[in-house]
């Protein structure tokens, strides 16, 4: 199971890319592996981009908010520029994994969630 190590960071909420290609599959299924072991609480990156005033206001009033895209257009990331709000971390589900090519199996999610447990400074528990 994930943890964030330094927990005392406050509200962090993951957002992610459901694009139709591979790599919107494998940022969604990261997003849900992290969501599910209570790494951070999801929202909705489609409300964000409607202009959605609750989820724009939750989005404002986190201390992190994370955006896993699936590729380098990176759909998440404009969407908060967008509306002005920091985009505390940006995963583009890169790591090896070619859009259109690479099949999204279990051991592709595993690795590419060590990677950016990794870089984000989490811990396993």
């Amino acid at each position: 199971m994930s943890c964030r190590c330094d927990s005392d960071k406050g509200v962090t909420i993951v957002y992610s890319c459901s694009g139709t290609a591979n790599t919107g599959n494998l940022a969604d299924q990261v997003f849900r592996k992290l969501k599910a072991e209570r790494f951070a609480s999801g929202s909705c990156l489609s409300a964000i981009g409607a202009d959605l005033s609750g989820y724009v206001a939750s989005a404002e009033e986190a201390d992190e908010n994370i955006v896993f895209d699936g590729c380098p257009v990176s759909c998440g990331k404009k969407n908060f520029e967008n509306k002005g709000i920091p985009c505390t971390q940006h995963f583009v589900t890169k790591y090896g994994v070619e859009k259109g090519k690479t099949d999204i199996t279990p051991g592709v999610i595993d690795r590419v969630i060590n990677e950016i447990n990794a870089r984000l400074g989490a811990c396993n528990g």
